[in-house]
């Protein structure tokens, strides 16, 4: 199993004023992907859901704060965008090529993740095999990125990288090969 790290920036111009930081590891052994969130900084100011006592399947998750990550095969227009909430609901949506053909993909009906929040600090944790949905040692693309919401309303994106004039997570020259 190899494990890499990387930090999340915001979008340029905006978000600095939150005075936050975002760091994310990802880590695959054999067909299992485990990756986890790091949220340090002045937490207070940003909206974070209240735990679901029912976590469940949801759509719009992107609408508040949320954590994201896209997973492509290489050489492959296909990819999947996993959405998951500090309030514990999730989805995860299946795509044909870019922003085209998006579907829920039902290979998953559950998405069982922890959420820690300790002072100034949220960490989300996730671990699930990708046997659902990609075949063992498939070649992996991806693109690890945050919604952030502030309790006033501004919406951030933070991402690995950003390409483009706008935040688009969507974007395949965005993503980057897993080493793991």
């Amino acid at each position: 199993m190899s494990n890499q790290s990387f930090s999340l920036q915001p979008f340029p111009g905006t978000g600095q004023l939150l005075n936050i930081e975002i760091a994310a590891k990802i880590a695959r052994n054999s067909n299992k992907l485990a990756i986890e969130y790091t949220l340090v900084g002045n937490i207070k100011e940003i909206a974070i859901s209240s735990p679901s006592p029912t976590p469940s399947r949801k759509h719009q998750l992107w609408e508040d704060t949320c954590f994201e990550f896209f997973l492509g095969m290489q050489n492959s227009p296909g990819y999947w965008e996993f959405n998951l909430s500090p309030s514990g609901d999730w989805n995860v949506y299946r795509f044909d090529n870019y922003r085209q053909g998006m579907q829920e993909e039902t290979a998953f009906s559950a998405l069982p993740f922890i959420v820690q929040q300790q002072g100034d600090s949220l960490q989300l944790t996730l671990e699930f095999d990708l046997d659902k949905i990609l075949p063992l040692e498939q070649a992996l693309e991806v693109a690890i990125t945050t919604v952030i919401k502030s309790r006033n309303g501004e919406v951030t994106y933070w991402a690995l990288i950003h390409q483009g004039a706008e935040a688009d997570f969507h974007r395949r020259d965005s993503f980057i090969a897993v080493d793991c």
